[in-house]
């Protein structure tokens, strides 16, 4: 694990403490199953979303509402999350990306109820699950999938938290950064396999990380590459290794439209 990801795993099992004290797991479950039976609340379906618009043909776009970064600081100054997924919702993304992380990205729970609510696409709470509280937690707010990644779980955690996120009708999406974590990743029941092409030890980003590792991805998963995805060449390159889903963020934040920014990209 990376400085950075032990660090901030240490700041979030302390995090999941403070909010176990006011709000307990009896109540964050039961207001997890009660939006499971509210219309306006229940799961949309996130891969279910993805695979939708590559059976029309076109890309599979998880589009990131994030107001900072621990490498970049602020991404973005103008920050509406309800008035970025709508953009993103208008130019053709198939799931939202939200922020929750507090400490090191600048996000909140809010952030993630305000875009949902103004938009009727998925959105994935992208936050660093560690624990059980926060699957209950996530669907609380309405999240319609998590995040699990590799790098700071042990498998037999990851295999706990996605049979949690199964049972209350959440999405997975599992991340990975090499051939190592891809292994222990097939391991999940999840059909959603991000491929982050950034190094957690330098942080340099390629694409070739992961076209190196598609020999290794049986065909009955959906693969997501993550991060690197600047231009339509890159949207090329991978379109053309039938790689057809996408989690973009960073790029689309310093864009004075983030969804114009979508179109452009991926037209």
């Amino acid at each position: 694990m990376s400085d950075i990801l032990d660090k901030i795993v240490a700041t979030k099992k302390i995090e999941v403490a403070n909010c176990v004290n006011k709000v307990s797991l009896a109540n964050q479950r039961e207001q997890a199953e009660a939006n499971n039976l509210d219309a306006h609340l229940k799961p949309r379906g996130f891969i279910q979303s993805i695979e939708r618009k590559i059976s029309a043909g076109k890309a599979g776009v998880i589009t990131e509402i994030k107001k900072a970064s621990p490498s970049k600081g602020i991404l973005r100054e103008n920050f509406v999350p309800a008035d970025i997924a709508r953009s993103y919702e208008k130019h053709g993304a198939a799931c939202l990306s939200v922020l929750t992380d507090v400490d090191y990205f600048q996000g909140c729970n809010d952030y993630l109820q305000q875009a949902r609510a103004a938009c009727s696409i998925p959105v994935l709470r992208k936050d660093f699950t560690i624990d059980p509280y926060q699957v209950y937690e996530a669907r609380a707010i309405g999240a319609d999938a998590i995040l699990l990644i590799v790098a700071c779980l042990e498998l037999n955690q990851m295999k706990e938290l996605e049979a949690c996120a199964h049972e209350l009708g959440l999405d997975v999406l599992v991340e990975v950064h090499n051939a190592p974590e891809l292994e222990q990743a097939l391991e999940l029941k999840t059909p959603l396999l991000g491929i982050n092409n950034r190094n957690l030890k330098t942080f340099e980003v390629t694409l070739q990380t992961t076209l190196s590792l598609l020999s290794m991805v049986p065909s009955s998963k959906t693969l997501v590459t993550e991060s690197g995805i600047l231009s339509r060449a890159d949207v090329r390159l991978m379109r053309e290794y039938q790689v057809n889903a996408f989690l973009v963020g960073e790029a689309f934040m310093r864009a004075a439209d983030p969804g114009a920014a979508l179109s452009e990209l991926f037209a």
